[in-house]
């Protein structure tokens, strides 16, 4: 008789079942209402977390604390979460009606309000992905405070490290220090995070800004002291989703609010029923490509290529972006500011009041047309959905229902590659959803052959849709790259539009089955590859030339 042989998993089965895992206590913990991260309620997402090793959370796992992964959370979440025992996930439940100020953090678009010392709400307005992407990093910066909690606590709690006393009297009593009190102080951090001394002085500028430099000392001094809290005197940090949250999430509210006041703009300006190409982008690259020759011609004549662009990119540059504004508005562009709580600003473009006298682009594909262009604003994971299925549905008053005239859907954005480099551009031909054997073939208008020249490597195949892009790691990815899936990056929303196209063309018939639809991404960073993931930073001047391109490309095939 033979015997069964014993099959040891791979790190990226291991990995996508840790994935699956995640997401499934989130959704449970979301359904429950409330639970302790690092109590028994969270002990799931911790293991879960700490058994995938996401690439963005660098060395979770280890003893010493993560510098970079803490840049990346820090930058998401609001200022002062770190000293905040109990936070609350809210629906728009009224806060910005009220006197508490509203807290946006750097890197993402969501309204955050300190309700007392204690209390941190956080507003969810874009649906499940945002709620994924806040449990997640909470795990993780939570994980590290109790690695802080374990270096310094002494005699079971009774008594602490004298560097942690050092800091201490720092933080509370918000002293002033030298530059040499300042170097003291980070040799002894040094010896609590298990980090250099180089190590922690560039984190340490890294946070520091004119208002707070001591930001750095009071983060590290904050975790630690909650953690501290909840192991000596059991004061539990707290994570609670609001009733109204519940309810309401997966319902596409604020998606349709946000859809009916694009449409209603629409047919304020007699644009209703002209033929319309939506373009999901930045706020910025369709708008210059358009505009740019005409409001600043001095600077377009005299600059070659892109370079035009990179001086528009440029921080110091805001006298230029507002000519450019300026002339917009006057040539055809209404901008409408998001009041829906998506967090997606639009921009609506009348072909028919652009000089192309002065444009970058010659009419030819639309000379008997006057098309509409819609330019919507990066959605959040799932968001892409909810947006874009609204978007497509007709525009119903008392008196009549209006099918909107989509001609072509384009999707651009920022993505992570799994061959190449920051820059370089992607041409998928399908989408697959992560955790599932969802799949999404469609022909793209856009070809490897188009974004070639541009100085850029240009890569085509299929892109994966993650459930968080801080979630991934390098087993997982490889295994997607090195596979017959023939993956070429990864990002959160490709998969979401898609089923929002396919279901309005090919099912509900809100849209012609003809539509057209373009998908190309420029890599934000390379998650195989050690020291070039989304934690080690922007794309700076590198985004201009793959951004460009590719918006030219679109626009070349819509006039």
């Amino acid at each position: 008789m033979s015997q069964s042989k014993n099959i040891e998993r791979t790190r990226a089965q291991e990995s996508t079942n840790a994935i699956e895992k995640l997401y499934i206590s989130m959704r449970h913990l979301f359904s429950r209402g409330f639970y302790k991260p690092m109590g028994i309620s969270g002990e799931t997402l911790r293991k879960s977390l700490l058994l995938l090793r996401p690439e963005i959370y660098g060395s979770i796992a280890e003893d010493r604390i993560e510098l970079n992964g803490l840049i990346y959370v820090i930058e998401r979440l609001p200022e002062g979460i770190e000293e905040c025992q109990f936070i609350n996930l809210t629906a728009d439940e009224g806060y910005k009606n009220s006197s508490f100020q509203a807290i946006i953090p750097p890197k993402r678009r969501r309204n955050c309000y300190r309700i007392d010392k204690d209390q941190m709400n956080i507003e969810i307005t874009r649906g499940r992905s945002e709620i994924y992407d806040i449990l997640t990093h909470l795990t993780f910066l939570f994980i590290e405070s109790h690695k802080i909690q374990k270096k310094i606590t002494l005699n079971e709690g009774n008594d602490f490290v004298r560097e942690w006393k050092h800091l201490e009297d720092i933080v509370l009593h918000h002293k002033k220090i030298t530059a040499s009190e300042k170097e003291v102080t980070l040799v002894h951090l040094g010896n609590i995070l298990g980090r250099t001394f180089n190590e922690v002085s560039s984190i340490y500028a890294t946070f520091s800004t004119e208002e707070n430099p001591n930001r750095f000392f009071q983060l590290i001094y904050w975790l630690g002291k909650l953690a501290i809290n909840e192991v000596v005197e059991n004061k539990k940090r707290t994570v609670t989703f609001s009733a109204v949250l519940i309810e309401e999430i997966g319902h596409h509210i604020y998606g349709e609010i946000w859809a009916n006041n694009i449409k209603e703009v629409l047919k304020e300006n007699d644009l209703l029923k002209r033929p319309i190409h939506i373009i999901s982008a930045n706020m910025h690259s369709v708008l210059n490509s358009v505009y740019v020759k005409g409001a600043l011609p001095e600077e377009a004549n005299e600059l070659e290529g892109f370079e035009v662009y990179q001086l528009l990119s440029n921080s110091n540059s805001k006298p230029l972006q507002k000519k450019v504004k300026d002339y917009a508005s006057k040539n055809g562009l209404i901008y409408i500011k998001d009041t829906s709580g998506t967090n997606i600003n639009v921009q609506i473009i009348d072909t028919d009041k652009i000089n192309f006298e002065v444009c970058s682009f010659k009419k030819e594909n639309s000379v008997s047309k006057s098309p509409v262009i819609i330019v919507m604003d990066y959605a959040f994971g799932e968001q892409a959905y909810e947006t874009m299925d609204e978007l497509l549905k007709p525009y119903q008053t008392k008196m009549k229902k209006y099918h909107l005239d989509v001609k072509s859907i384009s999707i651009m954005g920022k993505a992570g590659i799994l061959e190449g480099g920051k820059g370089d551009i992607m041409i998928p031909s399908a989408h697959i959803f992560e955790g599932t054997a969802d799949n999404y073939p469609f022909k793209n208008e856009l070809t490897k052959e188009d974004l070639e020249g541009f100085g850029v490597n240009v890569f085509g195949g299929s892109m994966v849709s993650v459930l968080g892009t801080s979630l991934q790691n390098k087993d997982l990815l490889k295994f997607f790259h090195d596979s017959t899936w023939n993956v070429i990056g990864l990002e959160m929303e490709g998969a979401h539009y898609q089923k929002a196209i396919q279901s309005a063309s090919r099912i509900r018939g809100n849209i012609s089955e003809q539509v057209k639809v373009r998908y190309a991404y420029y890599a934000s960073d390379n998650p195989l590859e050690t020291g070039a993931t989304l934690a080690s930073g922007g794309l700076g001047m590198t985004g201009v030339t793959p951004t460009y391109a590719i918006t030219q490309k679109i626009l070349e095939q819509i006039f």
